[in-house]
C-alpha cells in the first residue's frame, strides 16, 4: 500500500490525489450523525466508498495519514462579508471574490453566500453588476442583508440607508439579476402584497434586523419566510410579556434560523439554550468580516471580533473551523459539522 505525505494536500495536485484510491487515515471523520476515529475514509475517484479498519484497507488504495485532522464535508456559510484583507463592498472587483473563494476553501468552507450588508442603491447595484460574470465552485451567490430592515434593531447598518420595500424599489433593485440568491427582511416592515411580489424573485428570504412581535414574527414566517438571520443579535428579545422574534422563531414548527457562536456575539449558554430549543432548525454562520478603513463599513479587530470605530459590534474574526472548534470547546456540543454542512444546504435546495 501507498503511502502519500499530508503536505501534499497543500498544493494544487489535491485534486488528482483524492480522485485516486485513496484512503484517508489518522484523523477524526464526521458523518453529520456521529465522530468516527481510528478508521480509515476510502476515496475513489472523488466518492466516499465507506469506512474500514485501518488494517483492512484493499488493495490498490494510496494511504494519505491526515495527522489529527477533521474529516468532514466541506463547511457551508451564508453569511460572510470577506476574508484576509478582502472587503468585497469596499472592493467591488472580480480579483476581490476570487482571492476571497480561494481563500475560504484554504480554510474549510467550500460553499458561501457573499453578504453585502446594508448599503446605497448604486453600490448594491455595482456589487450584482460584477458578480453577475463570476464564477467559482465554492460561490453561491450574493446575500443582500437590507436596505429592507428594521431601522430600530439596525446593528452596524446606517440608519438612513434603511428604506420601506415596494414593488417598485425591489424592482428596480433585483430586475434581471440572477446572481442574488438570499435576502435578509424585517417581517414587520413588509406588507403582505409587497412580500408576495418579492417571493416571485425565488430567493431565500430571512427574518431579520427585526423589532417584530411575537404576531408579526409568527405572521412572516406563515407567510413564507422559511429562516432567520443570526438568532438573538439584532432582533426582538425573548422577554417574558413579550417574546418577540426570538420567541417565534422557538415556537414556529418550520422557522429556521442562523447563529454566530463565537461567544462574543452571543453567549455559550444561550447557544445552548437555543440548540435545545430548534434542534436541527439552527444552522451556524460565520458573520466574517476583514479589517477595512474605507467605505462605509470601517471595521477594526478588537479581541475575537470586529468592530464599527464607535464600538458597535460588526462581524466575527474567526473562519468556520475555528468556529466549530470553539463550539466543542466551549459549549459541549457535537453538532457543529451537521450544523455547518446540512443544514445551510437545506435552507438553499
Amino acid at each position: 500500500m501507498k503511502s502519500i505525505p499530508f503536505e501534499a494536500l497543500k498544493r494544487k495536485n489535491v485534486k488528482i490525489i483524492l480522485m485516486k484510491k485513496t484512503a484517508l487515515i489518522g484523523g477524526k471523520i464526521y458523518t453529520g450523525n456521529e465522530i468516527i476515529e481510528k478508521k480509515a475514509l476510502l476515496l475513489d475517484g472523488g466518492v466516499i466508498v465507506g469506512t474500514v479498519d485501518d488494517k483492512d484497507i484493499p488493495v490498490g488504495y494510496q494511504s494519505l495519514d491526515v495527522k489529527g485532522a477533521n474529516i468532514c464535508a466541506g463547511l457551508v456559510d451564508l453569511q460572510l462579508y470577506g476574508d484576509g484583507s478582502d472587503l468585497y463592498s469596499a472592493e467591488l472587483s472580480l480579483a476581490s471574490l476570487e482571492r476571497i473563494s480561494n481563500g475560504l476553501i484554504d480554510k474549510g468552507t467550500t460553499s458561501y453566500m457573499m453578504t453585502l450588508a446594508t448599503n446605497t442603491i448604486p453600490v448594491f447595484k455595482e456589487a450584482i453588476r460584477v458578480a453577475e460574470d463570476y464564477h467559482h465552485d465554492a460561490f453561491l451567490g450574493l446575500h443582500l442583508e437590507g436596505p429592507f430592515l428594521n431601522a430600530k434593531k439596525r446593528g452596524a447598518h446606517p440608519e438612513e440607508l434603511i428604506i420601506t420595500p415596494t414593488k417598485e424599489r425591489i424592482e428596480d433593485l433585483l430586475e434581471g439579476s440572477q446572481v442574488v440568491k438570499m435576502m435578509t427582511i424585517a417581517p414587520e416592515c413588509i406588507s403582505d402584497e409587497v412580500l408576495r411580489y418579492l417571493q416571485t424573485y425565488q430567493l431565500l428570504l430571512s427574518a431579520g434586523h427585526s423589532n417584530a412581535t411575537f404576531a408579526e414574527g409568527t405572521h412572516g414566517y406563515d407567510a413564507g419566510i422559511p429562516t432567520s438571520t443570526h438568532l438573538f443579535n439584532a432582533m426582538s428579545p425573548l422577554h417574558h410579556r413579550e417574546v418577540g422574534l426570538v420567541g417565534a422563531v422557538f415556537n414556529h414548527h418550520r422557522a429556521c434560523s442562523s447563529i454566530i457562536v463565537d461567544g462574543h456575539h452571543v453567549s455559550f449558554e444561550a447557544v445552548k439554550i437555543a440548540k435545545k430549543q430548534m434542534g436541527d432548525r439552527l444552522f451556524m454562520i460565520t458573520d466574517a468580516v476583514a479589517a477595512c478603513n474605507k467605505g462605509i463599513y470601517q471595521h477594526v479587530l478588537n479581541d475575537g471580533y470586529y468592530a464599527l470605530p464607535d464600538g458597535t459590534i460588526s462581524g466575527q474574526q474567526f473562519p468556520y473551523l475555528k468556529e466549530s472548534e470553539t463550539v466543542y470547546s466551549r459549549s459541549g456540543f457535537r453538532w457543529t459539522k451537521r450544523s455547518g454542512c446540512r443544514q445551510p444546504i437545506r435552507r438553499i435546495y
